[in-house]
């Protein structure tokens, strides 16, 4: 059945792919979190322990919604971790750091998914997309937030 949301296929194939890539970013971050949750350790253990674990969990949320508004749009959102390692602009983690690199690698990786966000929110205004705008915008603030939380715990 044809897709007839007041976006043309052309346009709802840019709003789609802006969203997988900030999907594949999200899921990226989400994994490389909760890894960190698992293998924490340190003086700040207990702190980091839950507040990862806080992380990771609203971003198992995040993924699922920007995944239906994929959906929406008319497309199939990525469904392998190969699929979202080609979308994503964030490294997987490979190693084991320390607490300090944990909290500045996920600092980072916050400040990514915002930039990712902020594209997706660019390619939906410019094409009218208002849903999708209204999911990503929330995703900004909440990603600079956290940003803003991981620097501040590493200092």
């Amino acid at each position: 059945m044809d897709v007839n949301i007041g976006i043309n296929s052309d346009n709802r194939k840019k709003s789609a792919d802006a969203v997988s890539k900030l999907l594949a970013d999200t899921y990226t971050l989400y994994l490389k979190t909760h890894g960190y949750h698992w293998n924490v350790e340190g003086p700040h253990f207990q702190q980091l322990h839950d507040q990862f674990m806080e992380q990771y969990t609203e971003m198992w949320t995040a993924v699922d919604e920007l995944a239906e508004r994929v959906r929406a749009l008319g497309h199939y959102a990525p469904v392998s971790y190969a699929d979202m390692a080609k979308l994503s602009s964030l490294e997987e983690e490979t190693s084991q750091p320390n607490w300090q690199e944990m909290v500045v690698n996920l600092a980072k990786g916050h400040e990514q998914v915002a930039k990712s966000a902020r594209d997706v929110l660019r390619v939906a205004e410019d094409i009218g997309d208002d849903a999708t705008a209204d999911v990503v915008g929330p995703r900004i603030t909440l990603h600079e937030k956290t940003a803003w939380m991981l620097r501040a715990t590493a200092s």
